[in-house]
């Protein structure tokens, strides 16, 4: 066996913000210590890792020489991703080092902008994205308002969601339902599912005979929530998980507040190349593995998200 590199950390400080890219925000790369291929104890974690995890032999080739898979965030969405410091925290993360102990693995999170993630995974500089993407056959496709713009991924499915709507404490406009939205102004993150949820509640609005809605499309959820709380924007669309974190969090609760019952309930993946369907399976059967073995449930009930539990993964379930 020969000698292992000593532990480092590396800095990534920039990437374009074009969809084939991840635009990066300091986020720091954690590299595993020692040889990965081997069986033993991981220095950091302590938990099994190499030939001697549970699933190791399902993975290909690359990463069992490799010994890290890496993923693209975007944390800035308690609870499934935020940064804490210089390192990035929440389910997404969590579930992500639980799978990498059954696999064997280091698993790192490289932080960026959400609408770039799915180009990253094109581009090989990530294997994953997790982010609390929901999983979307037009994301399978690769269709962006039903055109064509890439080939499309894969998702492993791991969490459920329904959409939310996020109001200013005290809900000074009255909103109860996305029909309220009619006329109002709406923040909402570039490139989720939500702004494609208010685009589609808009259009309908306008065949009710009601106003359009005013739609903000920033960067961030964050930047969305500065908008309503400056009243700038009268709602913002989320997932409901993160909504109540918001509400229950921003100002110790003085901010926000979510209004009406989450709709549209749809899966969150972890999403790869569909070039990339050995790790996917394997992927696949390590959460199932941590969902049968009671550590899935456990991240889920520290972040306050159990009511999003799933039973089984699902490979491409999103409608």
């Amino acid at each position: 066996m020969t000698a292992s590199a000593p532990c480092r950390k590396t800095a990534t400080k920039s990437r374009t913000a074009a969809v084939g890219a991840i635009a990066v925000a300091g986020a720091l790369l954690l590299t595993a210590c020692g040889d990965q291929t081997e069986g033993g104890k991981d220095a950091d974690t302590g938990s099994v890792k190499g030939s001697s995890a549970p699933l190791f032999d399902k993975l290909p080739a690359k990463y069992q020489k490799s010994g890290v898979i890496k993923v693209g965030t975007d944390a800035a969405y308690a609870p499934m991703e935020s940064m804490d410091g210089n390192k990035i925290v929440g389910i997404d993360p969590e579930i992500g080092e639980a799978i990498g102990k059954q696999l064997g693995v280091k698993v790192t999170f490289e932080n960026g902008k959400f609408d770039g993630l799915i180009g990253s995974l094109y581009s090989g500089r990530v294997d994953l994205a997790m982010s609390g993407m929901t999983d979307t056959k037009d994301r399978q496709e690769g269709l962006d308002e039903g055109k064509k713009s890439g080939k499309g991924v894969d998702f492993v499915d791991y969490f459920q969601s329904g959409t939310a709507i996020l109001v200013k404490k005290g809900n000074p406009k009255g909103i109860k339902t996305l029909d309220d939205l009619c006329g109002k102004k709406v923040a909402v993150q570039l490139g989720t599912t939500y702004a494609d949820a208010a685009k589609a509640q808009s259009t309908q609005c306008v065949k009710d005979k009601k106003p359009k809605i005013a739609i903000e499309t920033p960067d961030t959820d964050a930047e969305a929530q500065v908008r309503v709380k400056a009243g700038g924007a009268d709602a913002d669309l989320n997932d409901f998980p993160v909504a109540a974190h918001v509400a229950k969090t921003a100002d110790n609760g003085a901010s926000f507040e979510v209004v009406g019952e989450p709709v549209d309930a749809a899966p969150f993946g972890i999403a790869l190349d569909k070039s990339n369907s050995e790790l996917r399976d394997a992927i696949k059967e390590a959460l199932d593995a941590i969902i049968a073995d009671g550590t899935y449930k456990k991240i889920l009930d520290k972040w306050g998200a159990s009511d999003s539990a799933i039973e089984k993964s699902a490979i491409n379930g999103g409608k």
